[in-house]
């Protein structure tokens, strides 16, 4: 994938946790934890990602997840939640933070690659990332497995994400609008029930 292709980075988050998120910034799983965040993430997912270490550098809790594309298998299973959730939209500009790693997939997989940002870009598919759907009848198992890995592909930014890197949000409605505005959220949001799996193209 070519840097300039990639206008933006994504983090899906309960709306309930934006108010805290435009004050602080989007913190690591680690520093979150004091402040008793609501949780989208799979505890069986978290278990795996709370023993994985980055190699040559900091566990995977220390980082700040990103996804180059939310419309993504974590989005799909949680798509009745979906008025509860936005996805926020973060400059891709963190890219060069310090510290921030490039993986392939999902970070939790055995089978994911990382690299440093933003030459790690290099080893992502684009097609696979972006592709509208990542299954197909005719794969077989090893094969859909690698193409659900590969479409949720992260950029891994050490500890914190400033408030002022993130631009707008994606919510599914009018009721995750009202509700992301009553939060006190005052950045563009975008209406796209696409994203969230409420309809077709």
């Amino acid at each position: 994938m070519r840097r300039e292709d990639l206008t933006e980075l994504h983090y899906i988050v309960r709306i309930e946790n934006v108010r805290s998120i435009m004050e602080r910034g989007l913190l690591c799983r680690r520093d979150a934890a004091r402040f008793n965040p609501a949780s989208v993430a799979d505890e069986e997912v978290v278990r795996r990602r709370s023993v994985r270490k980055i190699p040559g550098g900091e566990p995977l809790q220390a980082y700040v997840n990103l996804y180059l594309c939310a419309r993504n298998p974590m989005l799909f299973v949680r798509q009745d939640q979906h008025e509860g959730l936005c996805v926020l939209r973060v400059s891709s500009d963190v890219l060069d933070l310090p510290g921030t790693v490039i993986a392939d997939g999902n970070a939790a997989s055995d089978y994911t690659r990382f690299g440093t940002s933003p030459r790690g870009l290099d080893m992502i598919e684009a097609a696979a990332v972006l592709a509208e759907y990542w299954s197909d009848r005719n794969d077989d198992q090893a094969t859909a497995w690698d193409k659900k890995r590969r479409k949720c592909a992260e950029v891994l930014v050490l500890r914190r994400v400033p408030p002022s890197y993130i631009h707008g949000a994606y919510v599914s409605g009018q009721r995750a609008q009202n509700a992301l505005t009553s939060a006190g959220f005052q950045l563009p949001v975008v209406l796209d029930p696409y994203m969230f799996f409420q309809r077709g193209r």
